[in-house]
Order: C-alpha cells, then sequence, then structure tokens
C-alpha cells in the first residue's frame, strides 16, 4: 500500500464520519419519535437500499446484480450487523440524549480493535488496551444518570449499535473481495423488512406517521448511503482499528451540532455526560497518539 493511497482512504474515512454527525439532526426534529421508531427504519432503511442501489447501476450497469452472489458467508454476517447498526441507532437515541447515544458509539475502535485482532489477526498493542480501560471507565461515568433516570436502554442500545458497527467493519475486511457495497444494500433491505414485520405484529399504520417524518427519515437515508460509500472506499487501505477510530469525527460533530442553537435543537448534555465524554476523548486521544506511523500492507 502506498502513501498515497493511505492518505486518501484517511480523508474519505474522515469525511464520511463528517457526514454521519448530521444524522442527529433528522432524528432529533423527528414528530414524536418514540412512537415511530418503525416507520423511521423502513424508509430510512429503504432510502439507504435505493440510494446503493442506483450508485451501484452507474458504476457497474445491469450486471450489479451478480455481486449477490459473491456475498459470502462474510458478506452476509456484515449486513447482519449493519442491520443492528441501524436498528440500535434509532432505539438508543430516541430513548436517550444525543450525547449518551454519541458517546457509546465512540467504543467502536476499542471494540474493531479486539475483534480485529482475535478474527484477522491485526496486531493489538497494550497502548490499545489502555485506551480501552479508560474509554470504559468514561462510559460509566456518562451513564451514571441514566441509571438512576430509568433510560439506560437507551445506553444499551447505543453499545449495540457500536457492537454492531465495529462486527460489520470486521466482515467487510475478513474478505476484502466481498462486495461491500451490496453488504450496505443488503442492511437496508434487512432494516425496511425488520419493521414491517414489526410494524405488522403491533397493528400500526404507515398512514398515521407524519410527512414530516417521512421526509426526514430519507434525508437521513442519504445522510447513512453517502458516509458509507465513503466509508466503504477507505475500508480496503486501513486496519480496523483505524478505521473505525477516524468515524469518531461523528461523535464530537453530533453533539456539537444538537448543542448549536442554529439547528434549533438546543440540547445542553448534562455535567456528568461532559465529564465521561471528556474521559473517552482522552482515551482517544491517547489511542490516536498510539498509532504506529507506519504504513503497512494489512
Amino acid at each position: 500500500m502506498t502513501r498515497d493511497s493511505y492518505f486518501k482512504s484517511f480523508i474519505l474515512v474522515l469525511i464520511a464520519g463528517i457526514i454521519w454527525s448530521f444524522g442527529v439532526i433528522p432524528v432529533r426534529h423527528l414528530i414524536n419519535s418514540e412512537i415511530y421508531v418503525f416507520e423511521y427504519l423502513f424508509f430510512r432503511g429503504l432510502t439507504t437500499a435505493l440510494i446503493i442501489t442506483v450508485f451501484l447501476f452507474f458504476r457497474e450497469g445491469l450486471i450489479f446484480y451478480k455481486n449477490f452472489f459473491k456475498m459470502g458467508f462474510s458478506g452476509y454476517v456484515g449486513s447482519f450487523f449493519l442491520t443492528l447498526t441501524f436498528i440500535g441507532f434509532i432505539f438508543s437515541i430516541s430513548k436517550t440524549t444525543v450525547a449518551v447515544t454519541l458517546f457509546m458509539l465512540a467504543t467502536i475502535p476499542f471494540i474493531a480493535a479486539l475483534l480485529g485482532y482475535l478474527i484477522l489477526g491485526e496486531i493489538l498493542k497494550r497502548t490499545t488496551l489502555i485506551a480501552m480501560l479508560i474509554a470504559t471507565i468514561g462510559v460509566f461515568v456518562m451513564i451514571y444518570n441514566d441509571f438512576n433516570s430509568g433510560s439506560v436502554a437507551g445506553a444499551l442500545f447505543g453499545f449495540l449499535a457500536a457492537f454492531g458497527f465495529a462486527s460489520y467493519t470486521i466482515a467487510i475486511r475478513w474478505n476484502l473481495e466481498t462486495p461491500k457495497f451490496t453488504t450496505v444494500l443488503i442492511a437496508g433491505i434487512l432494516c425496511a423488512f425488520f419493521s414491517i414485520l414489526m410494524l405488522e405484529f403491533s397493528l400500526q399504520s404507515f398512514e398515521k406517521m407524519p410527512i414530516q417524518n417521512v421526509f426526514l427519515s430519507m434525508l437521513h437515508g442519504l445522510m447513512v448511503s453517502l458516509g458509507f460509500i465513503l466509508y466503504t472506499f477507505g475500508a480496503k487501505h486501513l486496519p480496523s482499528a483505524e478505521l473505525t477510530f477516524l468515524t469518531l469525527l461523528e461523535i464530537v460533530g453530533g453533539v456539537f451540532w444538537v448543542w448549536t442553537p442554529f439547528f434549533g435543537i438546543n440540547e445542553t448534555p448534562s455535567l456528568l455526560i461532559i465529564l465521561g465524554g471528556m474521559i473517552i476523548i482522552l482515551a482517544i486521544i491517547y489511542y490516536g497518539y498510539s498509532f504506529d506511523k507506519k504504513v503497512k500492507k494489512i
């Protein structure tokens, strides 16, 4: 791997994190988000699948459908875990604050580092383990109030989303020949299918969902798909831990956007959330500082 390809991958994944950071804005502007979770998941998943399909059509032509036959075990595993990420994120952010959800997602690089070592044999350094410990302390500080307020479910769903995304990253790096864009497409379809099933069991109807929520769901699907297109291009040249580490800009940006009056959300994090977040950021800084700067082919 050349330094040029490494740098391009670095930039692509960094931009993906910035795009994803804006995802909290449409979610927070939903009308009664806790009521329309499954409808939201349906439209966001369907939009993501459609955009990836259009992208593949223009990139590969009509033969893009052949990618479905090349998925392999790792591809379908990646789709499954990415579906868990989609579901876990919306459930988390509808049950707790944006700060708690996003800082739970900050554990992704540490989960990916551990899984990358166990499954792919990627090097797990002592400094990584120390960073994981620091981040874990930060997470417990951050969700302390949630245990007392009864919204711990939001933090747990956030961790589910983090584990799912880390596992998805491992899956697409497991076999570099796996059609990675098709993996995202299938995850969008699974998310929409899951939503339909849950709506059938809950006897709810799409007709009741406000049109504003539909457009916001589709907008978020656009952000998700664009981010994954860039993330997938960068996945080939970066180790799992470093790949997920660069997306942490989503965490910083997300908390900032909901705090900024410009977007009309004004969600101010509590002192413990700020303290826990600072501890996690300290772990991220320590972890980033310990990166091996040598460019190596994985």
